[in-house]
């Protein structure tokens, strides 16, 4: 007979459950299928050469303590462009 799964206080209880056990040995008959929505976003490919690249992301860095600094890079510079236009 297989086991039940343990009830968790917190995220990290579960994950490091999942992470150490062995799931064969339990009942996963009660499990519900779960859907996740994320918010869509679209991407932007450019090739840039390895320096150009390196001196934005260093010029980023620079500029906020976390986050990803292309993500920053742009936003500024869709908000100077904004400026601009009004």
């Amino acid at each position: 007979m297989k086991r039940k799964i343990p009830t968790f206080k917190n995220d990290k209880e579960a994950q490091d459950f999942v992470d150490t056990a062995d799931l064969t040995q339990y009942d996963l008959s009660g499990a519900k299928p779960l859907r996740f929505e994320f918010e869509k976003r679209t991407g932007v490919n450019m090739r840039l050469p390895e320096s150009l690249l390196e001196a934005v992301k260093d010029s980023a860095k620079a500029r906020m303590a976390r986050g990803s600094p292309i993500n920053d890079l742009f936003s500024n510079s869709a908000n100077s462009l904004l400026a601009e236009q009004c």
